[in-house]
């Protein structure tokens, strides 16, 4: 597949710049591969959509606090961000910019640099504990009033450089309707990485951190019905799907073609133009009729990216 079958023009009133008062009161535009049929819903009237034996699974990685405002030595601004901890002591690997003006051995604040990776990427060691701002996206250029919108209400175990935006439309009360189970994949911000090669295939995924327990995976593997909220939950269950260990690092790259193993029915968010995530949409819905769909959700004005409206492909 070539990454440029991943472009679509998009109107850019329509990136959401906020998350709307209620949660679950989100659109959802719902598409039956069987029929082809396309409703418009919304968010609260998710249960009504599923089979009733539906296992839906949530990833409940929790954000890090991970985006540090520095000064750089003999003043200038400088921005961290934290992506994942990588040994003992405040080792951790991020992004820090601007890269050009930095070397290794300089402290900006708690942090010092050990070692460029190259691209932005650093080595690096923290003193204490992440302590500052959501990482939310570059396309949002707005605050954000209230940390907890970028977090979804079941997360739970801190890690991720960005949230699995698919599980911010969830309320308490919505879950409390559906049969619910939980598995960790810490977000890392290559999945949101641009496709730059020309062809998708020489595309690098990096990997990121799981987690699933036992019980959790036997009720899944044996689930009639799997609902994944989410790209990255898709990518643990597929991956343990093919024999993979509970816990451990996936780098699995699902692209059209892709056979799914466990994996019944997707929900999830409006993605960036050539994203690895469209490109596993595609796979799920079949590359023209995502097109289609993209194009119908554009034509209804939904509201895309992170705190946009949501999709179920069923």
């Amino acid at each position: 597949m070539r990454s440029s079958e991943l472009d679509y023009s998009l109107p850019r009133e329509l990136i959401a710049q906020r998350p709307l008062e209620r949660r679950d009161t989100s659109r959802l535009l719902v598409y039956e591969r069987a029929s082809g049929e396309v409703r418009h819903r919304r968010f609260d009237e998710l249960p009504g959509e599923l089979a009733a034996a539906t296992l839906t699974v949530v990833n409940d990685t929790r954000v890090l606090p991970a985006r540090l405002r520095l000064e750089r030595p003999g003043g200038g601004e400088a921005e961290v961000l934290l992506l994942e901890r990588v040994g003992e002591n405040g080792t951790w690997e991020g992004l820090a910019r601007p890269s050009r003006k930095l070397r290794a051995g300089q402290r900006l604040g708690p942090v010092e640099l050990v070692e460029s990776l190259g691209e932005g990427r650093w080595r690096l060691r923290l003193k204490g504990e992440p302590a500052g701002e959501a990482p939310l996206p570059p396309y949002i250029t707005e605050p954000l009033a209230d940390p907890k919108r970028y977090q979804t209400v079941y997360a739970e175990r801190e890690g991720s450089a960005a949230a699995p935006t698919a599980g911010l439309h969830f309320t308490p009360e919505l879950l409390g309707q559906l049969d619910v189970e939980r598995v960790t994949l810490h977000v890392g911000l290559d999945t949101f990485r641009p496709v730059a090669a020309e062809d998708l295939d020489e595309h690098e995924l990096h990997s990121e951190r799981y987690s699933v327990s036992e019980a959790a995976w036997e009720r899944v593997r044996s689930a009639p019905c799997v609902l994944a909220v989410g790209t990255t939950t898709v990518r643990v269950l597929e991956s343990l799907a093919r024999g993979a260990p509970l816990e451990g690092r996936t780098s699995l790259f699902v692209t059209p073609g892709f056979e799914f193993r466990r994996v019944d029915a997707l929900l999830t968010n409006f993605h960036l133009p050539r994203s690895t995530l469209l490109a596993l949409v595609m796979a799920f819905a079949g590359v023209e009729e995502t097109r289609r769909l993209y194009r119908i959700a554009i034509e209804e004005r939904y509201r895309f990216y992170s705190f946009g409206d949501a999709m179920l492909v069923l």
